[in-house]
């Protein structure tokens, strides 16, 4: 006979959309797996700005995706590490007990299921706090400074480079050779600094704009300067990647923004892009490497027990996250 603790699970649920007060820690129903799917025992979760907006359910358009009147997946959290715990019968790289780290929709739960694709093997030297902060946050990065074409040599600034994303692609253009300008308030330059920019910018007190420096990309996260000041601060061949971007209306968010800019990409000499996030484990494995290799290390801000989820959500949503926060199991 099957005791309740095998097939039911403790985890952060939400029945409708809303702030962090709408989130209740709760039993559900332990879930199955078939296919290429594996069941991860989730020792450790990351908290990234894409799951404010799961809790949110803003923009309006992604609840086109996730349900239009409430989540269809009632437990929040995306960023896992954890061991397996069983498999799929088309699974092929990963076996129990593996410690494996990744995307798995449900993650602020005792148990979590992912696609095999999705997960990479966690780094050995990472605690599983630290390596629950890197997937989703640390792969939007990668593809960031892919689609910037950083190069050795390069001149670069990182908007939001203080916060999870900005935290690793401060660390991965370096890792590419470039000389990194990191941009982000008064209480947050000594964390970039310790990241490895080579300058930082307080935005509170100056305008990257209105410097002579001159850039050959930058990489656009905190999503909140104009086309014509981006264009402004690049050089007359330079790249603008844009991501993110909490500014936009509760329709499209910064969609329109991001849209807009490559539109007029179209019509200038300078690059403006955007990108889809590839979650991938392959991807990951190759941060994996770079972790391993000293060149890339996940920064804590704080970690928070499952049950207080909704208070690393308000922190979050405050603006008080240096880097990133992790939810342990």
């Amino acid at each position: 006979m099957a005791s309740a603790t095998t097939t039911t699970m403790r985890a952060i649920v939400q029945d409708k959309y809303g702030s962090a007060d709408v989130l209740r820690h709760g039993q559900v129903a332990r879930p199955e797996i078939s296919g290429n799917e594996i069941l991860v025992r989730v020792h450790a979760a990351g908290l990234d700005r894409g799951t404010w907006h799961l809790m949110t359910g803003k923009p309006y358009l992604l609840r086109l995706a996730m349900g239009l009147r409430g989540p269809r997946n009632p437990v929040l959290g995306r960023d896992v590490a954890g061991t397996v715990e069983a498999i799929g019968p088309a699974v092929t790289k990963f076996a129990v007990g593996d410690e494996v780290y990744g995307v798995a929709p449900g993650s602020f739960a005792e148990y979590a299921v992912a696609r095999e694709s999705k997960l990479a093997r966690k780094p050995a030297d990472l605690s599983f706090e630290q390596a629950a902060v890197v997937p989703i946050s640390a792969l939007t990065a990668q593809e960031a400074v892919t689609i910037g074409r950083v190069q050795p040599g390069q001149h670069v600034l990182i908007s939001g480079a203080s916060g999870g994303v900005g935290s690793y692609a401060v660390q991965l253009a370096k890792a590419l050779g470039a000389e990194v300008t990191g941009m982000a308030s008064t209480s947050k330059l000594d964390l970039v600094r310790a990241l490895g920019a080579d300058h930082v910018i307080d935005y509170t007190r100056e305008d990257f704009a209105a410097t002579p420096n001159r850039y050959d990309v930058i990489i656009d996260i905190a999503g909140n300067p104009s086309l014509s000041r981006l264009r402004r601060a690049l050089t007359a061949h330079g790249t603008a990647v844009v991501t993110g971007g909490e500014e936009g209306g509760s329709l499209t968010g910064g969609m329109n923004r991001q849209l807009g800019f490559m539109i007029v990409s179209l019509f200038v000499r300078q690059r403006l892009t955007m990108f889809v996030n590839k979650e991938s484990g392959s991807n990951l494995e190759r941060l994996t490497d770079l972790i391993e290799a000293g060149k890339v290390t996940p920064s804590i801000d704080r970690t928070y027990p499952l049950d207080q989820v909704p208070d690393a959500m308000r922190q979050l949503d405050a603006g008080k996250v240096r880097g990133k926060i992790a939810i342990t199991i």
